[in-house]
């Protein structure tokens, strides 16, 4: 059985080697190409068709533009930036552009394993080390004060969260829109990112607080990170 189909980017060679000697320890996972620049990323997203890509931000390009015309060219493209980065701009950025996720160079190997198998099961990740503080500045720097911004979604994702908001399982949505439970699935995670929420009951909220501007919960719930999941000690990754 195949396993996970990754390529790697980073301008260090002897970083990318690393994380290519622990994955393939680890096992489920096939390196179908490396690269150390923007140029290099767009190609293998286009020439190898990864499964999911690690790309680092400040590679020769920038990792960010990279991002950008990925994404322009193979929109449904699973990227996780791994970088030294933790620059509120930097996370941002990377997400809008259609990053599923962002961790820190000094995860450890079990641990970016198991982000990259979340992120190809459809998953979204954000280093917990990121706090929920950082997160709302990031996603919402501009909104602070007039909350959520339900007008970055698209109508399809509107009329998910309405039927969210309205007590439907992913299912009943399904039917209701006609849809595949996976589709509402998909559209759930990217409503979740673009609101800068981590679950339903949150994602409810954000749409009464923007149609109801007297509610008195307005502003006052916290921002998550995206992921929960704890980043475990283990032996670090070589390099970087």
């Amino acid at each position: 059985m195949s396993g996970i189909r990754i390529a790697i980017v980073d301008d260090h060679p002897i970083f990318r080697e690393g994380v290519a000697s622990c994955l393939d320890d680890i096992g489920g996972f096939d390196l179908v190409g490396e690269g150390n620049c923007r140029d290099d990323a767009v190609l293998l997203a286009e020439r190898a068709e990864p499964d999911v890509m690690l790309l680092d931000i400040s590679m020769p390009g920038g990792g960010l533009d990279a991002v950008r015309r990925i994404m322009e060219r193979r929109s449904a493209q699973k990227i996780v930036m791994l970088t030294v980065s933790e620059d509120n701009a930097d996370v941002a950025a990377a997400l809008k552009c259609g990053a599923r996720g962002y961790v820190l160079k000094g995860v450890g190997s079990r641990t970016l394993a198991d982000v990259l198998r979340l992120v190809h099961a459809g998953e979204m990740y954000l280093s917990p080390v990121l706090s929920a503080q950082m997160v709302a500045s990031m996603l919402h720097r501009e909104e602070e004060d007039a909350g959520p911004r339900i007008d970055v979604l698209t109508p399809r994702e509107r009329e998910v969260l309405r039927l969210v908001a309205a007590g439907l399982s992913n299912k009943r949505i399904g039917r209701e829109l006609n849809l595949h439970e996976k589709t509402v699935k998909h559209h759930m995670t990217r409503i979740f990112a673009k609101l800068g929420v981590s679950n339903r009951t949150e994602a409810a909220m954000a749409l009464r607080d923007a149609t109801d501007p007297a509610s008195p919960a307005r502003g006052a719930a916290r921002i998550r990170p995206l992921s929960a999941r704890g980043e475990r000690d283990r032996p670090p990754l070589p390099g970087g």
